[in-house]
């Protein structure tokens, strides 16, 4: 079965409410077999992009930060959104980490995306690793971060992995794709 025969038409969207951050609209589909599916949720977001950063030491840089929504602190990546005037996902991961962290990177390679979740949001994940980074500048938060820095080992971010203490799947995600990269873990 070719992928045409998947794919769904577009009959109508409304949008529901719109933010910067979050905008929801209600679609009404068309499917390959002419069935109607109505009030389909989509949830649209900026792009984000997030990166395993490593120091000229080999220290891998983390964010501790509150996430309103758990309701507790969590253990990050750095990263963000991709803004309007970012001419590249690779400039917004550059940007993201300066601003998070004060930290610039010699050599910035692209990990690929991936999706929160393509059933209902529009928006991808673009995963980088960043290495040789220098601390150039202070943190530049936005009003609502409150972010801490810890400078780990490798051996402690798997030690993080192991006791499932970083929740964030897309993160997570990113660091198997930078393990990969460096070799850290191969296929069998």
């Amino acid at each position: 079965m070719s992928d045409n025969n998947l794919k769904w038409k577009t009959i109508s969207s409304e949008y529901l409410f719109k933010e910067n951050w979050f905008t929801v609209r209600k679609d009404t589909c068309e499917k390959p077999d002419g069935k109607l599916v109505n009030n389909y949720y989509v949830f649209e977001f900026p792009e984000w992009a997030t990166a395993l950063a490593i120091t000229e030491e080999g220290k891998i840089i983390m964010v501790k930060q509150w996430r309103q929504a758990l309701g507790e602190v969590c253990i990050e990546l750095p990263g963000g959104c991709v803004d309007a005037t970012d001419a590249s996902f690779e400039d917004a991961i550059r940007r993201e980490l300066l601003e998070e962290t004060g930290y610039a990177f010699e050599a910035v390679h692209n990990l690929g995306n991936i999706s929160a979740n393509p059933s209902t949001n529009n928006n991808l994940m673009h995963m980088f690793i960043a290495t040789g980074g220098k601390k150039v500048a202070e943190q530049k938060l936005d009003a609502n971060e409150q972010i801490e820095i810890l400078e780990i080992s490798m051996e402690e971010l798997i030690q993080l992995v192991e006791e499932k203490r970083i929740v964030q799947s897309m993160h997570l995600s990113t660091i198997f794709y930078a393990l990969r990269y460096l070799e850290k873990i191969k296929y069998q």
